[in-house]
């Protein structure tokens, strides 16, 4: 309650002297020089993006700055991030899957050394059935196996692992495409928190210049505590907002560092492009169409959907006999006298499954439920395509208008400044009103510089959703 009274008081106590501040504006005047109304705005905050680092907020890292632009970022994502090389090395491991599955249909051979002391004029008479008679012997020969044909089956199995090799590559395409949005995504973000942190260092000088100026206009009872209090009150925001500043910048830079490939923060000095913000197209249905046609997630399920429609044709094959050209030749140089010194054969054998507990049959139709599985998940990813294209088509579209809004926003916010500036050293408003003119100021200056960065980050979120980046 005591608080309150006072400052009901202390308002009392400004308008009454309000009055008599009339007979010293000279001296007001002589007094007062006019803050200086920072020029934030985006372009200032672009071109002003990297000023002098001091103690306080230069990384403790690293000792050297590093210039950087977007597309050297996004050649060093490509060569040293982890994911990247992950992606790269399934898509080479999956091709040795094609290899290993092709290899069926390739002879087999295999050498056999051989030599048996058995015990004159015994038998294997046990452990199922076999060539009962045992011989003293030594001998080397060689087989050879070669499939006729399984009736598609080994075939189908080498197309599917081909399907899901190229699969791989897409996915490694894709998660390429993702860090390399991930870059811009930071290297944006860096860019945006330096701008930020160039508006709050400004913001801070300002207002210490406005606060020097009410302290002198105090000590000579020219204002009143009031006003020094809102002096106070509004250096104090501005110097918390510089400290999320420096906060803000040292952790972009860290997120930078590491989609970079770095295991420690890199001191970066991040070079603009300088390219002039142009409208998004004009027709969603064509980028759409484009998405639909280049995103590689879409063609990585595709290939997958053929490589289980494959596979299942391979499981029902399994039912199908299979036909193998067997071969053998050999020398026995320690043998029984009854025995060819050497031997060779040849023949063909066919397999045909006849019962094994319904496997083949249930492998073939959990197959055939994996195969409309991966339908089914190739059409939901068209149609999410289809909304993110739609949706960062419009985000994009509402950041591009944006630009002007808030140029228009900061416009109106420094002549809002500059008016309150002046009627407060003319006597005829209160601090309260100048205070909220610097924080409009400072709020129209913020979503400046991040509108300009937000609408390039736009661009690049839809240019990943349609044709990848």
């Amino acid at each position: 309650m005591k608080h309150r009274l006072a400052v009901i008081a202390s308002f009392g106590i400004l308008t009454i002297s309000a009055r008599a501040q009339g007979q010293v504006k000279q001296v007001a005047k002589s007094v007062l020089i006019s803050a200086p109304v920072p020029q934030n705005t985006f372009a200032l905050a672009m071109t002003a993006a990297h000023p002098p680092q001091t103690q306080s907020d230069a990384p403790t890292d690293t000792t050297s700055t590093i210039q950087l632009t977007l597309k050297q970022a996004e050649a060093l994502a490509i060569k040293q991030n982890p994911q990247i090389s992950v992606g790269r090395l399934s898509a080479l491991a999956a091709r040795q899957v094609t290899r290993e599955a092709r290899s069926a249909l390739w002879p087999t051979s295999s050498v056999d050394l051989t030599a048996v002391d058995a015990r004159d004029n015994s038998r294997i008479t046990a452990g199922g059935l076999n060539n009962p008679i045992i011989y003293d012997r030594a001998a080397a020969g060689a087989n050879v196996s070669q499939l006729i044909t399984d009736f598609g089956h080994t075939s189908n199995l080498v197309s599917s692992a081909s399907y899901a090799a190229k699969a791989e590559n897409q996915n490694a395409m894709a998660t390429q495409q993702q860090i390399l949005l991930a870059v811009d995504q930071a290297f944006y973000g860096a860019l945006q928190a330096q701008a930020l942190l160039t508006v709050a260092q400004q913001t801070v000088s300002a207002r210490q210049t406005v606060t020097d100026q009410v302290q002198a206009l105090f000590d000579n009872k020219l204002k009143s505590q009031l006003d020094l209090s809102f002096a106070n009150v509004n250096l104090a925001q501005a110097k918390l907002l510089l400290l999320d500043g420096e906060n803000n910048q040292k952790s972009a830079l860290a997120t930078l560092s590491s989609i970079l490939g770095y295991d420690n923060l890199q001191n970066f000095a991040l070079v603009e492009d300088g390219e002039t913000a142009v409208a998004p197209p004009a027709s969603i249905n064509d980028l759409i169409a484009q998405a639909l046609n280049l995103r590689p997630e879409i063609r990585a399920l595709d290939f997958q959907f053929k490589a289980a429609e494959k596979f299942h044709n391979a499981e029902r094959d399994q039912l199908l006999p299979s036909i193998r050209a067997l071969g053998a030749i050999g020398d026995t140089p320690v043998r029984d006298p009854v025995l060819s010194n050497w031997y060779a054969t040849a023949g063909v054998n066919m397999d045909i499954p006849v019962f094994n507990g319904f496997l083949y049959p249930a492998q073939s139709r959990e197959a055939k439920l994996r195969e409309q599985a991966a339908q089914e998940r190739l059409r939901d990813l068209r149609n999410r395509i289809s909304r993110d294209v739609r949706s960062s088509w419009l985000n994009a579209n509402t950041a591009y208008q944006r630009l002007s809004v808030t140029q228009q926003l900061l416009d109106q916010a420094n002549l809002a400044l500059s008016l309150a500036e002046t009627r407060y050293k003319l006597g005829l408003s209160s601090i309260v009103e100048l205070s909220q003119a610097q924080l409009q100021q400072t709020q129209a200056q913020i979503s400046g510089a991040q509108a300009g960065y937000d609408y390039r980050l736009a661009l690049a979120v839809l240019r990943y959703q349609t044709t990848g980046i």
